[in-house]
């Protein structure tokens, strides 16, 4: 009998996980049951961080107030917390910590890169660990396919769990109290070169699972768990089987669709009024070869609406037809009502793409009703066209498309430079919405980078090995912004630059927005001016976005600091002075 190692150890490694927890402090009260209806009024628990995004809408706006404008700049650290989760694994050197904590009366639960969860009791005005869960993530077989970092970005609460993914594919459910795995199940496969690295979304009673890998030749999907089975509910795919609506936008012989990309690695948001999931998806693969995959590849670089029920789609918005760039939509479509001229209101997903344009699409429908350039240098296309939000340049008979040609990789121009970079634009970190003020204010990648072309052939799809057709160089600088929109009219109505990408996200509260640099600066700005009010240096990259919550009525502020992701790998070159920046793995908390 032929025994597969590999196999053999991770059931293992699943099984040992229930027991990887221990306590550093006893639970002083019962867990908390979180119920569909708390979800469903989050806002109303305005002490609290209940959902990823804060809300199902996906605002990241707090109504905290007691941290204001005019005392931002007596904020000090309260405490701090020295997590774990730095170590390699496969193609990494070390973790970084990209999550969004959650806080439910006064207990906060975060993850590490790995997977790790961390349930900490923030009362009293300091920290105490209550307990980890440690999942015993499979590093190297993970990390090898890991194709932006060792990340991991927070959990979601239902019952009396802590529910949370892991880099290898796993969905866990950890009781609360505890710290003691309940169960776990498969749901992406390493084995394709599927790995997780998102939050998961409750809605009602399921857990929804995005997945990474487009790099990698996956097919990408989204994928819905019911919580009191452990069952799948729904599986959609993201790249159309033959024969399904959109398979006639894969117009090659290659088969291409099949290792298509479309990978959805960053948590969508949830419209209750007509049950629908909104959710981004990735580029097309291979990457940068799109002769290789003609026609317009749906549903990549889309943003899609699913019926929650059953996963099947309402309506798409694909914002880079045929994708030669590596434009992922992953990006979170935040949910606003705006008044229209006409007195009615506009239903809007707001979506800030990684090509350089931030779009309104009206979300009942797909429809297309502004966008506009948020970044200071586009040179792929020369705008949008008013009627569709496509690419001038964009001609539906071309099954290859071009664009702004001259600086469009191909097969026939094999070298180059493109603005953004194929980091963004905007890449994963979260936007913020104030809704008072009715201003979007986005995490922005000031960037232009070098792209080379490589012929893809099918003989070099190989399982679990990079299929990008091509790769990215940096010989540009980069910096980056805060940029705020003016919903109301779709227009910049500020932009504050930073000497560094913005690498983490944002947090709005009523007259402020917090983010971070990844030189480990967090800093305080005025909601209308974007003025810098308040900044204090982490000693530590930020790469993830702040949250704020409140105990026994005093407003916090907190933030994980430790410098992961992709971009001390791949774009390091293009900040040169971030190479000084050491691995770390810290939470701060911050108080007036």
């Amino acid at each position: 009998m032929r025994i597969n190692v590999r196999s053999t150890l991770r059931a293992v490694l699943l099984a040992s996980a229930a027991f990887a927890c221990f306590h550093l402090a006893s639970p002083a009260q019962a867990a908390d049951e979180m119920t569909p209806e708390r979800l469903l009024n989050a806002d109303k628990e305005s002490g609290n961080w209940l959902h990823h995004h804060k809300n199902y809408s996906g605002t990241r706006f707090s109504a905290l107030k007691e941290i204001n404008k005019d005392n931002v700049k007596n904020l000090k650290v309260a405490w701090t917390m020295h997590l774990g989760g730095v170590e390699g694994g496969g193609i990494w050197s070390h973790g970084g910590l990209e999550g969004t904590p959650i806080v439910e009366n006064g207990m906060i639960y975060v993850t590490d890169g790995w997977g790790s969860v961390y349930k900490i009791d923030a009362r009293g005005g300091k920290g105490q660990m209550v307990w980890k869960m440690d999942p015993k993530t499979d590093h190297d077989w993970a990390g090898a396919i890991a194709c932006c970092g060792v990340d991991n970005r927070g959990v979601a609460l239902w019952g009396n769990l802590v529910i949370s993914h892991t880099l290898d594919g796993r969905l866990i459910a950890t009781n609360k109290e505890t710290g003691q795995v309940a169960w776990q199940r498969q749901v992406a496969d390493p084995d394709k070169g599927e790995v997780i690295t998102g939050a998961p979304l409750i809605v009602k009673n399921m857990a929804v699972s995005g997945v990474a890998g487009a790099e990698y030749g996956i097919r990408g999907w989204i994928a819905a768990t019911d919580l009191s089975t452990q069952k799948e509910v729904w599986r959609t795919h993201t790249i159309p089987a033959k024969g399904e609506p959109g398979s006639e936008t894969w117009k090659d012989s290659n088969d291409a669709a099949a290792a298509g990309g479309g990978s959805t690695w960053v948590t969508g948001t949830y419209d209750p009024s007509t049950d629908t999931i909104i959710w981004g998806v990735g580029n097309p693969g291979p990457d940068w070869d799109n002769a290789y995959r003609p026609g317009d590849n749906l549903y990549t670089d889309s943003s899609l609406a699913l019926d929650a029920n059953t996963g099947k789609i309402k309506w798409h918005y694909q914002h880079t037809p045929n994708d030669p760039y590596d434009y992922d939509s992953v990006a979170e479509n935040v949910l606003v009502d705006v008044p229209a001229p006409n007195g009615s209101t506009l239903k809007l997903a707001l979506e800030a793409d990684r090509n350089g344009f931030a779009y309104a699409i009206d979300r009942t429908s797909g429809k297309f009703i502004w966008g506009l350039p948020f970044v200071k240098k586009v040179t792929w296309t020369k705008g949008l066209d008013a009627e569709t939000g496509k690419p001038i340049e964009y001609d539906p008979k071309n099954p290859v498309q071009r664009y702004n040609a001259a600086v469009t990789p191909s097969r026939d121009n094999k070298v180059a430079d493109i603005c953004p970079g194929n980091m963004g634009g905007k890449n994963w970190p979260p936007t913020a919405y104030n809704p008072d003020l009715k201003l979007w204010y986005i995490p922005v990648i000031e960037s232009c980078n070098r792209i080379t072309v490589e012929e893809s052939t099918k003989d070099k799809l190989k399982a679990r090995e990079f299929w990008t057709g091509g790769g990215p160089s940096q010989p540009f600088k980069i910096t980056g912004s805060v940029t705020a929109i003016d919903v109301t009219t779709g227009k910049v109505a500020g932009k504050m630059e930073t000497p560094f990408p913005n690498l983490g996200g944002m947090l709005a509260t009523p007259d402020l927005v917090f983010s971070g640099q990844p030189s480990g600066e967090v800093m305080a700005l005025d909601g209308k001016t974007l003025q810098k009010l308040w900044e204090f240096n982490t000693g530590g990259g930020v790469n993830a976005p702040p949250v704020t919550f409140s105990v026994d009525g005093k407003q916090y502020v907190a933030i994980l600091v430790g410098l992961g992701g992709a971009w001390d790998k791949w774009f390091i070159e293009a900040t040169p002075e971030l190479k000084k920046i050491q691995p770390g793995s810290m939470l701060y908390v911050f108080s007036l």
